[in-house]
């Protein structure tokens, strides 16, 4: 099953890394958005207008959150 797996980054982010990682240890496909761009951010707000940090993680258009949130959710 394919989805469609999108990442708010920050150049220099740690955790964007790590969950960039993460999915690749999964042999996931991903697509990655510079949050460094103010018309991505602005888009990433609007997607999320809680957002304060990166990554910011969507899977099939669905919030799934930051790294600890991914981590948290295929932890089960």
């Amino acid at each position: 099953m394919s989805k469609k797996v999108e990442i708010y980054s920050k150049q220099n982010c740690t955790y964007c890394v790590m969950a960039m990682n993460f999915f690749d240890q999964k042999g996931i496909s991903y697509e990655v958005y510079s949050a460094d761009n103010p018309d991505v951010f602005k888009e990433m707000l609007d997607r999320n207008p809680a957002a304060r940090t990166v990554p910011q993680i969507f899977i099939d258009d669905k919030l799934i959150g930051g790294y600890t949130d991914l981590v948290e959710k295929f932890s089960d």
